[in-house]
C-alpha cells in the first residue's frame, strides 16, 4: 500500500477504513471513516483534492483524481464499481453507485440514490438527479427511476463492504 505525502499535501484516512496493500493513495485525499479501498485502486490528491465520505467501498482499480486546485467529492455509502473512473466529479451524492468500468466526468454531479449503469460515460457537467439511473455512451436518463426495492439491496451490499472491512483490518495477512 502507498500512502503518500506529496508537495506537502497529506492523506487523511478515517478511523476503521481498510486500503488494500497494492492501492495508492497520495496527496490531498480525506478518506472518511470505515470505507473499503481495494486492490489495485488510485486516489490521486497530487495536485487536486479528493474527499470521501464514510462507509465507501472503492472496489478493485478504480481510479479517482481531481484537476489542479479543485475538488471531487464523494458522499457517504458510495459504491464505486471495480474499474471505474471518477474524475474531477463535482459530486458523487450519499449511497449512488458507479458501475463496473464506468467513467464519470469533469463537473458531473450525480445525485443522492443515483445509478451510473456499468460502463457508462457520465460527461462533463452531465446531471443525474437523485434516485436516477444513466446508462449508455454518453448517458443518458433511463425512464425508470430507483425504487424502494433496489435500495433495500444495495444498502445490504453496502453493509457488506463495511463488514468486509472490519474482517480485512482483523485478519488480513495472517
Amino acid at each position: 500500500m502507498t500512502v503518500d505525502s506529496f508537495e506537502g499535501r497529506v492523506p487523511q484516512i478515517g478511523a476503521g477504513t481498510w486500503v488494500h496493500p497494492s492501492a495508492d493513495v497520495v496527496g490531498d485525499v480525506r478518506i472518511g471513516a470505515r470505507c473499503w479501498i481495494g486492490p489495485g485502486a488510485r486516489l490521486r490528491g497530487d495536485y487536486g483534492t479528493i474527499v470521501l465520505g464514510e462507509c465507501c467501498a472503492v472496489e478493485d482499480n478504480c481510479v479517482i483524481h481531481a484537476r489542479p486546485g479543485e475538488t471531487c467529492t464523494v458522499g457517504s455509502w458510495v459504491t464505486l464499481g471495480h474499474g471505474c473512473v471518477v474524475h474531477n466529479v463535482a459530486l458523487l451524492a450519499d449511497y449512488a453507485v458507479v458501475g463496473m468500468g464506468a467513467v464519470v466526468s469533469d463537473w458531473a454531479d450525480v445525485g443522492e440514490w443515483s445509478v451510473v449503469a456499468e460502463g457508462a460515460v457520465v460527461t462533463q457537467r452531465f446531471v443525474v438527479p437523485a434516485a436516477r439511473i444513466a446508462a449508455g455512451v454518453p448517458a443518458r436518463l433511463l425512464d425508470r427511476p430507483v425504487d424502494d426495492e433496489f435500495r433495500a439491496t444495495w444498502l445490504g451490499f453496502k453493509q457488506l463492504y463495511v463488514e468486509l472491512c472490519e474482517r480485512y483490518r482483523a485478519g488480513y495477512g495472517r
